[in-house]
């Protein structure tokens, strides 16, 4: 089982190529520890910025460094970067167009216990909401570090949102086919699309296996890039399938499942089924103990397909 959480492989893309490159800096709100970020700043301490609890004020310093050159990554909980520093991520990164990666970490439900206050189910829909910015959820840490090593060849704004916890891979180091805003494609079948981002796509791979057990054939689409969304790869999988889920770690309103829902109806018109947390306070417990009550799991998703394919005879 995989124990190196995606935090940790931005950490390590970002030090390999901070060797060579200079411009690169971190930066983060009294969060290197969350962010797997002090190996960064032990190493290149004249590349790390330490703003303390200010993430306003994280943001902006990082728009302002961008703007003498630098390539910076702004790293702090999702929960708090993507409200305290909205308007600043509007403004300041987005609408000045500025070379920032805003990362946030322990995004979804990755704090468990601390409740809603901690947790970050908004995040894609508002920061999606936000012109110029682009959103992504990897699923693993070769994922991640594949967009990483893609972010540092552009110049143009973007969010990423990372869970708490190693997830488990999806990919291997030989073999993580990425093509930067492309979806990718980790299983065709001809009766349900299963569109999946972030921690959410490996409980969809798994459910296709239980589908496949019944005589089902699922695809299943990685979109780790909810911004820009891969139309095109939405497109393929939901023309073939008789129904579509979503399956995403984040409110039912403005997320992956709002946006594969419109490009469906305008596309190829089809059922679309959205699985994602509740719209109200969720419950306290781990990662995994809130997906698997509330059916965020291999089951609850297979169990959801079966039952939609049953409403489309």
């Amino acid at each position: 089982m995989n124990k190196i959480p995606n935090r940790q492989a931005i950490c390590e893309v970002l030090m390999d190529r901070a060797k060579e490159d200079k411009n690169i800096v971190v930066l983060c709100s009294d969060s290197r520890g969350s962010a797997s970020m002090t190996p960064f700043a032990d190493a290149f301490p004249e590349q790390f910025v330490e703003t303390g609890i200010a993430e306003q004020n994280l943001v902006s310093i990082s728009a302002g460094l961008a703007k003498c050159g630098k390539k910076t990554f702004a790293c702090s909980p999702a929960c708090f970067l993507s409200t305290r520093s909205y308007e600043q991520a509007k403004i300041d990164v987005a609408y000045s167009n500025t070379n920032v990666t805003l990362i946030g970490i322990s995004g979804g439900v990755s704090y468990g216990a601390l409740g809603m206050s901690h947790h970050s189910a908004q995040d894609i829909a508002s920061m999606a909401a936000i012109p110029n910015m682009r959103v992504y959820l990897p699923s693993d840490r070769h994922q991640t570090k594949k967009l990483i090593e893609s972010l540092l060849l552009d110049e143009k704004p973007a969010y990423i949102r990372v869970g708490r916890n190693p997830v488990e891979d999806i990919y291997t180091q030989e073999n993580c086919p990425f093509e930067m805003d492309k979806a990718t494609v980790l299983q065709e079948g001809s009766d349900v699309a299963i569109i999946a981002c972030g921690e959410m796509v490996r409980p969809s791979l798994d459910a296709a296996a239980l589908l496949k057990e019944q005589g089902i054939l699922a695809s299943v689409l990685d979109m780790y890039c909810v911004k820009p969304l891969d139309e095109t790869a939405v497109r393929n999988v939901a023309e073939r399938a008789k129904v579509v889920i979503t399956v995403e770690e984040h409110s039912p309103f403005g997320g992956l499942g709002a946006m594969v829902a419109q490009t469906v109806a305008r596309v190829c018109p089809k059922k679309v089924i959205n699985m994602a947390l509740p719209d109200a306070p969720v419950i306290t417990g781990t990662s995994k103990e809130v997906f698997d009550y509330y059916g965020l799991n291999a089951k609850g998703i297979a169990d959801k397909a079966v039952k939609a394919l049953k409403g489309t005879k």
